[in-house]
């Protein structure tokens, strides 16, 4: 099992659409700085038929030190949440769906 990386991305958009590689880097990256500047703002971002990123907000509560067994303060703070698409996960369970024409290829 491999992990995918940017450049991964950006040569798969080079060979599918015939772009050059920096004009594929560049769309790479402004499709990234969108989502990430949406999350930043506490939007969410919803990508049809793949799943919706969103910010959670976590309020302070307290931890315990499980060394220690010392209580200590956990702040408050935003986490960053993906919850894949219906389509999404019959993809990785192999179902297929002629409606969305999930088969399991990597088309």
């Amino acid at each position: 099992m491999s992990t995918v990386t940017r450049a991964n991305l950006v040569e798969h958009i080079y060979s599918r659409v015939g772009l050059s590689r920096h004009d594929s880097s560049m769309i790479l990256e402004s499709v990234l700085e969108k989502i990430s500047s949406t999350l930043e703002t506490g939007e969410s971002v919803k990508l049809s038929g793949f799943g919706t990123f969103s910010v959670r907000q976590k309020g302070e509560r307290i931890g315990r030190n499980p060394k220690t067994g010392v209580e200590v303060p956990i702040l408050p703070r935003a986490v960053l949440v993906f919850r894949p698409s219906q389509i999404l996960r019959d993809r990785m369970n192999g179902i297929v769906d002629d409606a969305h024409g999930v088969d399991g290829t990597d088309d």
